[in-house]
């Protein structure tokens, strides 16, 4: 073991279980630090966070490694958790991993790693950095399926040229494999999935135990009423399962989807069919822009971008011209969510994304049609 120290980020699962495996095979200097992001107060059911740690513990004894955990949860409160409530407050549906990455793992976190002795960080996700004419790029992670480029995008310079991703070159089996061959405990751990600090609970109870639920009318874009929801922040836009209207008589057996949401007067709009128009839009408006290069690319860019993390990725022109950022697609999109993020593609190379404010979707917000 020589060199500068990595500290990496083990959450106890096998991903990164499987970093520490690799980083202690090229004989690296490497130590884990386990980070509690969100405390419970009681009331709601207990998170995993203390199975984990254990887990994450268990891994470093086995491969002999040092081990250090620290209480992030205010951090993460302060500047994560409060941004979410906030956003589903407004109407809007937030990705609280996207802030979780910018804020507490490649900033907080990378704060403490270096408080320690660290000159680098390592995490376990499926991504990949290199370095072209002294610019580093944050590229996709090999495996597809598990590519987490998208949750990344606001990683700039800085933080790029202080981390490493161990496992962004290999596919999800072989990492499982690795695990398994080596006897790490977490080689057949289930993955994670969901909103961290919601875990497996009821959403709805969750949200509902910060931000009053205000019930209101479920009405077609042509004012008719056909039922009542609980509050318009439970459902997202797409959504069709839990409206429940079906059955309608005369309305035929096409399911309904959820088309736009009016705070004002708290109506949740649905649309019959699959085919309807009303999620469609060609054009949004995004905030908040982030360029892992540092600068943003040059107006009238040609390029692809998802909306959504499982999204194939979409054509696009991104244009400057006007105040903030208009994204221009090829084809029709669907669904498109404000609060989400909008991540931006040149083959390989994740350039970096912003936040969806609006889109030409009939209640999508934006005026400019077509």
């Amino acid at each position: 073991m020589s060199g500068d120290l990595v500290m990496l980020g083990v959450s106890g699962g096998v991903d990164s279980s499987v970093a520490a495996l690799l980083l202690k095979r090229q004989g690296r200097n490497v130590a884990g630090l386990f980070m509690k992001n969100w405390e419970d107060d009681g009331r709601l059911a207990e998170c995993d966070a203390d199975r984990d740690r254990l887990d994450a513990l268990r891994i470093c004894a086995t491969l002999a490694i040092p081990f250090h955990s620290r209480n992030f949860s205010s951090e993460y409160w302060d500047q994560v958790f409060t941004h979410f409530l906030a956003e589903y407050g407004a109407g809007r549906t937030p990705n609280p991993d996207v802030l979780c990455n910018r804020e507490i793992k490649f900033r907080t976190f990378l704060d403490q790693a270096r408080e320690l002795g660290a000159t680098t960080i390592a995490t376990g996700h499926y991504a990949r950095i290199d370095r072209v004419d002294g610019r580093y790029r944050l590229l996709r992670g090999r495996d597809e399926n598990k590519d987490q480029s998208y949750f990344l995008y606001t990683l700039g310079q800085q933080q790029l040229a202080a981390t490493e991703f161990p496992i962004g070159e290999l596919p999800k089996p072989q990492v499982r494999e690795l695990a398994r061959e080596a006897g790490l405990v977490t080689h057949a751990k289930k993955d994670s999935t969901g909103i961290c600090f919601i875990g497996e609970r009821d959403f709805r109870a969750f949200l509902a135990h910060y931000i009053p639920a205000q019930a209101g009318d479920i009405v077609t874009p042509e004012g008719e009423v056909l039922g009542t929801h609980q509050g318009v922040m439970y459902y997202t836009l797409g959504q069709r399962q839990g409206l429940g209207i079906g059955g309608r008589r005369g309305a035929g057996g096409l399911p309904w989807y959820v088309v736009g949401k009016d705070l004002e007067r708290r109506q949740l709009v649905v649309a019959q069919g699959n085919s309807n128009h009303w999620l469609d839009s060609r054009r949004l408006c995004a905030s908040q822009a982030s360029w892992t290069a540092g600068t943003p690319p040059p107006d009238g860019l040609r390029c692809t971008a998802k909306t959504r993390y499982r999204q194939a990725d979409q054509a696009c022109t991104l244009d400057f011209s006007s105040n903030g950022l208009m994204v221009i697609f090829d084809e029709a999109q669907r669904a498109v969510t404000p609060g989400q993020s909008v991540v931006f593609y040149a083959g390989e190379e994740c350039l970096g994304g912003a936040i969806i404010a609006a889109t030409n979707a009939p209640y999508g917000g934006l005026a400019t049609q077509g």
